[in-house]
């Protein structure tokens, strides 16, 4: 049995992230994620709203998978995550959408949320390439991703991009799913790093590489001092940073009063300001100037 196969081996008792829910997802049951191992997907299609190195001219093409194995009160795809809409596809259908993606021309296979369908993920990716897929693959997770995983999907990823959101386990207990989600997105930072290094990007579009995404919360509910600390003294200052400003409250975030609002200029100017004098002096590294 090759890595793949144990890894889709695994959703019989299912392992794939670190809740380890140890569900039968093969025969219809569900964890936190609230998925089983039928795929099911909310939209795909050219993306041009993330980083600039991904979207180039003809887009991104993403692919927005159903659930979620950290379910932040904050989400802002809650209808997705949270309420899991979407139709259900089979592996063919999921490789026909990326070779389809490739053919209109998006510049990369963007895998959204696809830390709960890691298996059936690397399936499709080695089908696809056999039919000739042969753009980069990314795959955005929440961070929340468990390293035996990952080191099953080396190879088959070109470009990682997690958000890494929390340090405080108070804070991930209060605002997520999983209260040691630093222990393991901080492991998984290194993994996804040692696979794929610094972003290469030729011609301004990204070929492969880690990415990393920081959502700004108010009030410092996202420990954005710490972790750029973290970064800067584990993967250095040459790793590619996106310090996101777009929060805004949804879902269940006015429940939470600190974090009830969007943050303020000046806020996000602090951010930008410290995580310079920590070294990361590249624009191209934090994607909002100020």
């Amino acid at each position: 049995m090759n890595q793949i196969d144990k890894l889709f081996n695994q959703l019989r008792n299912c392992d794939i992230c670190p809740h380890s829910c140890n569900v039968d997802r093969l025969k219809g049951e569900v964890g936190i994620c609230g998925m089983t191992s039928e795929l099911t997907i909310a939209s795909y299609g050219p993306h041009f709203g993330e980083e600039p190195e991904l979207v180039g001219f003809f887009g991104s093409g993403t692919i927005f998978f159903s659930g979620c194995n950290l379910l932040c009160v904050f989400c802002q795809n809650y209808s997705i995550s949270h309420c899991r809409e979407g139709r259900k596809y089979d592996l063919s259908e999921l490789v026909d959408v990326m070779l389809k993606l490739q053919e209109i021309g998006c510049h990369n296979i963007n895998f959204v949320t696809p830390t709960h369908y890691a298996p059936q993920i690397a399936k499709a990716i080695v089908e696809a390439r056999s039919l000739g897929l042969a753009i980069p693959i990314v795959y955005n997770s929440s961070g929340y991703d468990k390293v035996d995983t990952l080191k099953a999907l080396d190879g088959l990823i070109d470009i990682y991009m997690p958000d890494i959101k929390f340090i405080d386990p108070e804070k991930s207990k209060i605002y997520t799913e999983a209260p040691d989600y630093f222990i393991y997105a901080s492991a998984a930072l290194i993994e996804m790093y040692k696979q794929v290094g610094n972003l290469v990007v030729r011609n301004g579009i990204a070929k492969r590489g880690l990415i990393i995404r920081h959502l700004i919360l108010p009030e410092n509910q996202s420990d954005t001092t710490e972790i750029i600390d973290f970064i800067a003294a584990n993967l250095g200052t040459d790793v590619y940073l996106n310090l996101m400003d777009q929060y805004y409250p949804r879902y269940h975030a006015y429940q939470y009063p600190r974090i009830s609002r969007g943050i303020i200029s000046e806020e996000y100017k602090y951010y930008v300001e410290y995580a310079k004098s920590k070294g990361f002096w590249n624009p191209q590294y934090i994607y909002n100037q100020v």
